[in-house]
């Protein structure tokens, strides 16, 4: 059967079908067969380095989020508790997410943006791990679910990222910087966010998709410098300084300044809703802002097949539904009821609980149903 022709739309179909069975063929024979053989290895270390890198931060960032916590547990159930800041055990979970943060900022000077930063699904994922390990919390099957679709999409997310190595190099960054794509880019995201930073400052909403969103804006600027000042340094270890360049101190200005906002706009967020809401929505958020950003800053997306990109979205949206399944409802299964029932105690006949709802109108008063009971003051006024 003959070949088709390099300008023959089936020719594209037969490399994205070429490709989708190199990806899913294991124990075959031959040097490319695979995702576990070792070409595939090969034509993907530098990319399989930053992976290992993000999974590795991301776990450690939730060790070190669970002895925080762990810390401020001992510390509440002790008499005369200390500041936290005092904590040994506290300031041990302080370097550890240093730590973390430092490998998923290396991770992004040897892959992708768009592979990188769905990664983070790993600290959530993680993080239930170890609360259920250590801090004996309860393991719910939605926890096993969302685990299990968070590492499918993982999976998904490594194998059918686009395959782009990049060299970031100062002249790299700058002609990307000045690019009519990103010019574009950016107008519209100082336009949107100017937009709902009016709504969230003069007008008071603060509901949680206007917060976020003004978090994921930020993000995504965030993850461009930060993607240009990992590159640099990775470039000038390897190859040629790149430190002496104006462009390097300008991404790093705008790594810090775009971070600080961001934890301010965050901690906002966390003041006014749970955490269990928070996590999910602002873990979808980013990653959407960070693959957008880098497909127009970066262009990791160019030349890429669309059975590919879907395959590749396939995966964000497993991640993305295991972190909701994970964090769904996490934070109400330890809250104490706010109220006491005293139905089930022999001998006392309770019309109704002694604490209804805060939400209703007879909160703090005493229901309907115990009105027989009369102060002292009324009873002489009836006689």
């Amino acid at each position: 059967m003959a070949a088709p022709a390099p300008g023959d739309p089936g020719a594209a179909a037969s490399a994205v079908l070429d490709e989708l069975a190199r990806n899913f063929t294991y124990g075959a024979r031959g040097a490319g067969n695979g995702s576990l053989s070792g070409a595939w290895y090969r034509r993907n270390q530098i990319h399989l380095f930053g992976v290992l890198l993000a999974i590795l931060g991301n776990l450690v960032i939730s060790i070190s989020l669970n002895i925080q916590k762990y810390s401020h547990l001992r510390s509440s159930q002790q008499e005369h508790p200390r500041p936290y800041f005092r904590s040994v055990l506290w300031w041990s979970g302080i370097i550890l997410m240093a730590l973390g943060e430092t490998g998923n900022f290396a991770a992004y000077g040897f892959a992708p943006i768009t592979l990188i930063a769905p990664l983070g699904c790993m600290s959530v994922t993680g993080s239930a791990i170890i609360s259920v390990m250590f801090l004996r919390e309860n393991l719910r099957a939605s926890d096993l679910l969302g685990m299990t679709l968070a590492l499918a999409g993982t999976y998904l997310l490594v194998n059918f990222a686009p395959n782009i190595t990049q060299a970031i190099s100062a002249r790299t960054v700058q002609y990307y910087f000045v690019g009519w794509q990103f010019m574009i880019y950016m107008i519209l995201e100082i336009l949107v966010f100017c937009i709902l930073l009016y709504f969230h400052k003069r007008k008071g909403m603060k509901h949680i998709v206007i917060l976020l969103t003004l978090v994921a804006l930020l993000a995504s600027v965030t993850v461009i410098s930060v993607k240009a000042v990992s590159g640099m340094i990775t470039f000038s270890v390897t190859d040629k300084m790149q430190l002496t360049y104006p462009i390097f101190y300008i991404m790093c200005i705008i790594m810090i300044a775009s971070c600080v906002f961001q934890v301010k706009l965050l901690n906002q967020a966390t003041k006014l809703y749970n955490t269990a809401m928070v996590v999910p929505v602002n873990h979808i958020f980013f990653t959407i802002s960070a693959i957008i950003a880098g497909i127009i800053f970066y262009q990791e997306f160019l030349g890429a097949a669309f059975l590919t990109i879907f395959i590749y979205l396939f995966g964000c949206f497993l991640s993305f539904l295991g972190v909701v399944l994970v964090t769904r409802n996490r934070e109400k299964e330890h809250l104490p009821q706010s109220y006491i029932d005293f139905g089930n105690v022999p001998g006392k006949q309770i019309l109704d609980k002694i604490q209804p709802d805060s939400s209703g109108l007879s909160y703090g008063t005493l229901p309907d149903g115990s009105d027989s009971i009369k102060s002292p003051s009324k009873g002489k006024k009836g006689v």
